[in-house]
């Protein structure tokens, strides 16, 4: 793994010494934009409008548009030395429990390494907030972007998870066409449990496949042998007016057992022998892009 960051976590006056890594990494797959008269790759110019040239690199730093056509400007180095990047810390502010972390303030998990020296100290604090069940809430900068971070334990290792901070949160008053109180229909209500609970499992990320990077990938592979793809129409899908069909429908296609859901004109739940499903065809392997 590229280390992207090196510094050191701080709790208390304990100094843990760290190297940091991304832990994920993006597989989207590219695609270039393409000239369709000579198929030449388009590409992208950093051109000054005044000078009417290209800008090089070297030429270019950041400024803040305090008002129309007028900048204020900052080198990087100032813009450091703002943040605390300098300082190559990240600083525990207190310690909590990971649920009490609603999930839309997480951002970007890193995993932390330890650093050449320091050992001792880096499985100190891993093995002290396993055994409390605890994650630290810290300050970090990054490029130059102060951020909150919360450090937790994957398996053996220490990671960092960077979040928002509060006002980065959107209210939800903002979102428009919310429903206002509404009275739901108590059988619906249960037809709607029992299907949760029916489709209710633990989570096992490895069975969740990316469908349209593989099918993205064999229509690649297909155009560089020379294939002509057909695609057929997708069928259009129709408004599901009946909400205890639909719910019904559902908890029959989820039932683990051989037994099915059905409900007669009383709405009363009755069992249903259903027909053996066909076997599903064996999924293709989708093939790995050309490095």
């Amino acid at each position: 793994m590229h280390t992207v960051w090196k510094g050191a976590i701080s709790f208390g006056l304990v100094h843990v010494p760290v190297k940091m890594f991304s832990a994920t990494e993006d597989k989207d797959i590219s695609m270039r934009y393409i000239h369709k008269t000579c198929i030449t790759p388009l590409s992208y110019v950093r051109k000054c409008q005044t000078c009417e040239k290209e800008v090089e690199w070297e030429e270019i730093t950041k400024g803040y548009e305090y008002e129309p056509g007028r900048f204020v400007l900052f080198e990087k180095d100032e813009l450091e030395e703002i943040s605390g990047e300098a300082n190559k810390e990240i600083k525990i502010l207190d310690f909590v429990n990971l649920t009490d972390i609603d999930p839309v303030y997480f951002q970007k998990t890193y995993y932390l390494g330890p650093g050449d020296t320091g050992a001792g100290a880096y499985m100190l604090l891993l093995d002290s907030m396993r055994q409390t069940g605890k994650i630290g809430i810290a300050k970090v900068s990054i490029r130059s972007k102060s951020s909150l971070a919360a450090i937790r334990v994957i398996e053996n290792c220490l990671a960092m998870e960077t979040i928002f901070y509060p006002d980065e949160i959107r209210p939800i008053s903002q979102v428009p066409n919310l429903p206002e109180k509404v009275t739901v229909n108590e059988r619906e209500m249960e037809m709607a449990k029992m299907l949760i609970n029916q489709l209710s499992t633990p989570f096992e990320p490895e069975k969740y496949k990316d469908e349209y990077r593989a099918r993205l990938l064999d229509a690649i592979d297909r155009k560089v042998a020379g294939e002509e793809i057909q695609s057929a129409p997708e069928l259009q899908k129709t408004s599901v007016i009946d909400l205890m069909a639909a719910l019904q429908a559902s908890l029959n296609a989820t039932k683990p057992s051989d037994d099915k859901i059905t409900i007669n004109e009383d709405a009363s739940l009755t069992d249903e022998k259903p027909k053996k499903p066909a076997a599903k065809p064996r999924a293709r392997k989708a093939k790995e892009p050309v490095s």
